[in-house]
């Protein structure tokens, strides 16, 4: 298939970037970045820049490969990640927009690829938690309600990728944290710190410049793990009740 690729190019954050437009031949049994190899090897033949794009795993479990595909992000497949993606999603003679993640939080590093570090900074703000070293405990030491075990699990799904931010029109991080939060929140494990680790997620979140939820439920929509928005309702429970029993506390 012959397909017109409108592709965002800057060189680095403080540069001003822009669409341009490229011309590639695919087959629809290619993902989508095997489609952007084939790009970039025609470029390097002509002596031409490459697109800067970011990938790991290849297999959907990584969440490296984050771009917004014809505005969505990770593409028009719901569930899936963009290495994940086929081209056998588009058709012949398709205009195909791939940009970057856009929020403050997440700065261009070049073209389609976006500085995550926030992310990795809410979760060291989540702390640790308190478990003893030693041996490799017996799996059915610590008893779990099967319903808790599994909404942690749901919860811990979560890869990171940044879609939740790049689908929400405040840029907010609130699935990604409240994620990282429930699956650790549910969890005997994670009791210990439970207090402290919302706060300081939820501080962190807020430094970092992502904005508020506002109900949009776009996040969920666009999350390639499907991570559910009740999440975030147990992620203001959580921070509530610690914001109240640290008042008590002082």
């Amino acid at each position: 298939m012959k397909l017109t690729l409108k592709v965002w190019r800057q060189k680095n954050n403080n540069s001003k970037g822009q669409f341009e437009s490229y011309q590639v031949e695919a087959s629809e049994h290619m993902s989508f970045l095997e489609m952007l190899d084939v790009l970039n090897e025609d470029l390097i033949s002509n002596k031409k820049d490459p697109v800067a794009f970011e990938h790991d795993c290849r297999e959907g479990i990584c969440g490296a490969c984050s771009m917004v595909i014809n505005g969505q992000p990770h593409g028009p497949m719901k569930g899936t990640t963009t290495c994940q993606l086929h081209m056998r999603s588009f058709n012949d003679g398709d205009t195909i927009y791939i940009e970057p993640f856009r929020a403050q939080a997440f700065p261009v590093l070049k073209d389609l690829m976006v500085n995550r570090d926030a992310f990795d900074r809410i979760i060291q703000a989540g702390g640790y938690i308190s478990v003893n070293t030693g041996g490799t405990p017996d799996g059915n030491a610590i008893p779990v309600e099967k319903d808790q075990s599994t909404l942690a699990m749901d919860a811990a799904e979560c890869i990171g990728c940044g879609a939740c931010v790049a689908a929400c029109p405040n840029a907010s991080a609130m699935l990604f944290t409240s994620a990282k939060v429930s699956h650790l929140a549910l969890l005997p494990q994670g009791e210990v710190e439970r207090q402290k680790r919302v706060l300081g997620m939820m501080k962190q979140h807020d430094e970092e410049g992502f904005g508020r939820c506002s109900n949009v439920t776009a996040c969920e929509a666009e999350c390639p793990k499907e991570i559910s928005i009740t999440n975030i309702a147990r992620l203001n429970r959580e921070y509530l009740s610690a914001s109240i029993g640290s008042e008590k506390m002082a």
